[in-house]
């Protein structure tokens, strides 16, 4: 009796058909893998590229915003800085202003100081005008005598340059008595400025400079 195995055979058929179907769905699902992970990979290396941009940007927007805010406060002292040197200038000139006043006024004072310690009895001051360093004095005094004695008291002074001149006199006769007008003038000085040496004259001067 002969037995014909058919199993062997049907199986040995069906091995075949498996291995080439799975053969077959293994090159496509290759082709499908290496497809999704190229398109996955692209689309992680643009989402990482877009975050990068965007943290950057947002990065830079905060940088602007810090550095607006910095500008502002920087505007906002220089500002300050230039009202208070603006301010300091002001009152610079004031205290120039002030200290030119003061240096104008010391000699005036000095002089009128004088003028009034010189001025002896029966004598009187009627006006008084000055022209650079000169004072043009007018006056009234009852005699001769006492107007030379004003004379004499101005030349002591350290504040006038010698001599002092009487350039006018007039006798008026009142009922009262004869009423001298005096005009005088005199030279200004200030002694407490620096000191200008003078050459002794006659003998034993230097020669002049030729």
């Amino acid at each position: 009796m002969i037995r014909i195995n058919l199993l062997a055979v049907d199986r040995g058929g069906a091995g075949k058909k498996k291995t080439a179907a799975a053969a077959g769905v293994t090159t496509a699902q290759r082709v499908t893998i290496g497809a999704a992970l190229i398109l996955l990979s692209t689309v992680v290396s643009i989402g990482w590229w877009y975050w990068s941009l965007n943290t950057e940007s947002r990065q830079l927007d905060e940088a602007i915003a810090r550095s607006e805010v910095e500008a502002q406060q920087l505007r906002s002292v220089l500002t300050q800085v230039q009202k208070y040197e603006t301010e300091k200038a002001r009152l610079q000139q004031r205290v120039t202003l002030i200290e030119q006043l003061r240096r104008g006024q010391t000699g005036p004072v000095h002089i009128l100081d004088e003028m009034s310690k010189a001025l002896p009895d029966r004598l009187w001051l009627v006006s008084m005008g000055q022209r650079e360093k000169d004072f043009t004095i007018e006056g009234r005094t009852t005699s001769l005598s006492v107007l030379s004695d004003f004379v004499a008291a101005l030349e002591g002074s350290t504040w006038f340059t010698k001599p002092v001149e009487i350039l006018d006199t007039q006798v008026d006769q009142t009922p009262a008595g004869d009423i001298v007008r005096f005009t005088v003038r005199a030279t200004t000085q200030n002694p407490e400025g620096p000191v200008v040496p003078v050459a002794p004259a006659g003998r034993g001067a230097p020669p002049p400079a030729r």
